[in-house]
């Protein structure tokens, strides 16, 4: 039996053991814990978690700039990638020498069950797969309870400086947000992280601002910084909890959760 990425190629139960390398940092930690650490032959630079796990695994590069050469020497039977963080020609010139190139894009917080689904059943761990299931289960549940019981709110969450930008609706990161009682601004947009300007007439709608310590790391002067020109509450978050698929999910569920609450 085989399952599909995101591409819609099928992907069969590996045979043998596998050679895996991840491109994208989320993934990397989700295959450690799916016990597949020792399998790990590769990793991007952005890959940090789980870190001890980590240190004698080989760089190739980062996510947008993988080291063809490195990674071909690597001989891995399997590159994990997805499609925002890695470049498609990239991927498509790995799809040239590597056997089997499982390309994911995650944008709803329940895709990180067929996540879960997928790797569990290429690499053969649908047990573990299924523990991790049942954890975001309970996770999300409790999310779901505690942001039934609060009023939703309209934030804004940059994600860089300079130009400032932010997210879509439909990115995986409003959908953790959303899932909190958090809806993203703006409301519509051309581009999936769209640029903005203080100006921004959808910005009289926000009620609050959520500053995230990813991928641009804000610091406590940015935080100022933000008040002064949005005139709004802002709050640094781990950008991780939010943004991280994968088995790190489960934990922002829960970080959500104890957000939520300590900022009603």
């Amino acid at each position: 039996m085989s399952m599909e990425d995101a591409l819609g190629r099928e992907h069969p139960p590996c045979v043998g053991a596998p050679r895996i390398v991840s491109l994208v940092p989320s993934l990397t930690e989700l295959v450690c814990d799916l016990d597949l650490g020792g399998q790990l032959v590769g990793r991007t630079g952005f890959c940090v978690h789980p870190k001890e796990a980590l240190r004698s695994v080989s760089k190739v590069g980062g996510t947008k700039d993988v080291k063809l050469d490195v990674l071909r020497q690597l001989a891995p039977t399997h590159v994990i990638a997805e499609i925002d963080e890695n470049r498609r020609e990239v991927v498509e010139e790995i799809m040239g020498f590597v056997p089997h190139v499982i390309v994911v894009h995650p944008r709803a917080v329940d895709d990180n069950l067929g996540l879960y689904a997928l790797l569990g059943h290429v690499f053969r761990r649908e047990h573990l797969a299924a523990r991790l299931a049942a954890a975001f289960a309970a996770a999300r549940a409790e999310l779901d309870a505690q942001a039934r019981s609060l009023p939703r709110e309209r934030v804004l969450y940059p994600i860089w400086r300079e130009p400032w930008m932010t997210v879509r609706r439909d990115t995986y990161i409003a959908a953790m947000l959303g899932a909190a009682g958090w809806d993203t601004l703006p409301a519509e947009a051309v581009s999936r992280y769209p640029a903005f300007d203080w100006n921004a007439p959808w910005l009289a709608d926000a009620q609050r601002v959520l500053l995230p310590s990813e991928p641009y790391a804000f610091t406590v002067r940015d935080e100022a910084e933000v008040g002064e020109l949005a005139r709004l509450p802002v709050t640094r978050i781990d950008g991780e909890m939010v943004s991280w698929y994968g088995s790190r999910a489960i934990a922002g569920l829960r970080y959500l959760a104890e957000l939520r609450r300590q900022l009603a």
